[in-house]
Parts: structure tokens; sequence; C-alpha cells
């Protein structure tokens, strides 16, 4: 079959090809904003869309962890971040046979660097993926029972994923992809975090550790607390928090807390102006991660929270066991915990 070509065709192909053109160099402006300091112009990225769905994310870790003290370290990071850039930030077109082929080439002497050559956005993905998992995984020390008495306890150093569930081993919970969903109390607006359905008292944990940035009244989100972590790219925000003893005693502006601390108690407090009060209809805990990439972007219109459903699913394999101290009425971790970054976090 020939096809006719006229000046018509190639007028619309041309058309065809500027429109593609103009939407990828606009995706990549919004992307990355700028700011105007004495220094010069600041760049910093300023939109991150976590879509990244728990099977891509349980294969990359797992892929990460085997490889641990193997001549070939694979990063699981590195390993997403390529994905992304191949579809698009897209993780619908997900296909495993894609992580194994990349892998497969990783651990025969290739390097993501020479891999992603040519990939226009991976050094965004790289930045932006970092900044969500930066501090999941590594090496850590956790208690565990002696083999020999269980009720000794001695410092086992292990290595993987070393951040946990925000919701107690044993206590139960239930949630579903609700990031972007409707809210109306004060005014319209997306829901920009993650609910987890649990009971009233449900001892709440630091997912990772970090240093307590903000303690008290929010109307939105009643008692709540703010931890970020220590290389400052995570802001986690813990709210609806229960009346009258939100939080564990020990929790202040500037504590340290480790990945697996008791930091407060699950209730239903906001929507309400007044402190204390419980105007949420159901209790739970609702936890939003919000990247930053500049501090400019702390408290601004234009602040970064993510979709951290996948992400919840993730941490459930690993979840901190509590016990109640009778005298205080307080939860605390059963094992402690340790991790590099504690060393001067002091």
């Amino acid at each position: 079959m020939i096809v006719k070509i006229t000046k018509a065709r190639v007028l619309i192909a041309i058309v065809i090809m500027l429109t593609i053109l103009y939407s990828v160099i606009g995706s990549d402006r919004k992307l990355v904003g700028t700011m105007n300091t004495a220094e010069g112009e600041k760049k910093f990225i300023k939109y991150v869309e976590f879509n990244v769905n728990y099977e891509a994310l349980d294969k990359a870790l797992d892929f990460d962890i085997k490889s641990y003290n193997k001549d070939i370290k694979i990063n699981w990071i590195d390993i997403l971040s390529y994905l992304a850039a191949k579809y698009g930030g897209n993780f619908k077109k997900y296909k495993y046979k894609d992580m194994e082929s990349l892998v497969k080439k990783l651990e025969t002497g290739s390097s993501i660097d020479e891999l992603s050559k040519g990939m226009k956005l991976f050094c965004y993905y790289k930045e932006a993926y970092s900044a969500v998992l930066g501090g999941f995984v590594g090496k850590y020390k956790v208690q565990v029972p002696s083999g020999e008495n269980e009720n000794k306890l001695i410092f086992q150093e292990k290595y993987g994923l070393k951040v946990f569930s925000p919701i107690a081993k044993t206590y139960p919970f239930h949630h579903y992809e609700d990031f972007g969903s409707s809210r109306s109390y004060g005014y319209s607006r997306p829901h920009l975090g993650h609910d987890l359905m649990a009971a009233t008292g449900t001892p709440v944990v630091a997912v990772e550790s970090g240093r307590v940035e903000c303690v008290g009244w929010n109307q939105y989100g009643g008692w709540r607390i703010g931890i970020r972590s220590f290389d400052k790219k995570r802001y986690y925000y813990y709210a609806h928090l229960r009346k009258n003893r939100p939080y564990h005693a020990s929790i202040e502006v500037g504590k340290v807390v480790k990945a697996g601390d008791v930091i407060g108690y699950i209730g239903r407090t906001g929507y309400s102006k007044n402190e204390n009060v419980n105007n949420i209809e159901t209790s739970h805990l609702h936890l939003g991660l919000q990247l930053i990439f500049d501090e400019s972007q702390k408290e601004c219109n234009n602040e970064i929270w993510i979709n951290l459903y996948s992400t919840i699913k993730i941490l459930q394999k690993n979840r901190s066991k509590v016990k109640k101290n009778n005298e205080t009425k307080e939860y605390d971790r059963e094992y402690d915990f340790w991790e590099e970054s504690l060393q001067d976090a002091d």
C-alpha cells in the first residue's frame, strides 16, 4: 500500500511532534523550581508523584537485601528510579521481567549510570525517590532474646528495613487508598495523607528515627506530632491522637526518637478550633509524609505530600512490639533499636 504524502499530512505530523515536545519540556519545568538567593539562583525539586506499587517495592527491596555482603550490591532506589524513568513515572506499566532484566545486567557488572545514560528523567527520579525512601534500608542493631536465656536480651546486627509500621505489633487496623480524596472541613481540599483505622488508645510508633519538630493542637489534625528525619528530607505528620493523653510522656519538641518508639495513641481529635475536642467520627491515625528539598517548602502553598498506601504495606514487614508499664500506664517498645544516624543526633 502506497501512502501519498501531502503538505497537509506533513503539517499534521509537525503539529503532533511539537505538541509532544512541548508537553515533555513543560513537564520538566514543573518538576524543578527556582529561588533567588543572595548567592544566586537555587534549584530544587518542587513536585513528586510517588505511585510505585507494592509489588515493585517488595521485589526491589528483596533484591537489595539479598545482595548485601555480595560482590555486587544492588540498590533498590536505583532499580525503582530506573523503572520510573522507563515508565514515565507510571507504575501501572510495571512488569517484573523489566526489573529482573535490569538486575541481571547490574549483577554482571553494568553500572546504573551506564544503563540509565540517555534516560532524560533518571536523575530526577533518583533524587525524588531517594528523598522518599532514603532512610528506609540499611544496617541497624535490634535486641533479640538470647538463645540460652529468653529473659536475657542481646543486640543483633542486621541489614534490611529499618523503618516501622506506624501501628504497634499485634494491634489490628485497616486502611485503603484514600490519598487525594475530598475533605470539606474548613474548606474544600484533597486528603494529603493516609488514614489507618484502629481503636482509640492503640499505640502509635515512629516510622523512622528523627527529631520532634512539632507537638500540639491543630484544628484540622487535632492533637498531632511532627517528626523530621535526620537528613531533613522527610517530615512525618501523625494526627487525630487521643483526647486527654495523646502523647507518650517523653515526647517534646527537640526530642530525638528512634524508629519504632511509641510516640502517642490513636484517637479522633480535631476539626475544631477548641483544643481537646473529639470531632472526628471514626478513631484513626492520619499519617502524612511531606518531602522537603528546600526549607522554603516546609510551610508554603506548594508543599509536597505523597501517597503512602503502598509504603504502609511494605512497613507491615516490620512492626514494633510494645508493652505496658502498669505504673505509668504508658506503652514502651519491648526491644531496643539502634542505627548509626542516632550516633550524633543528641
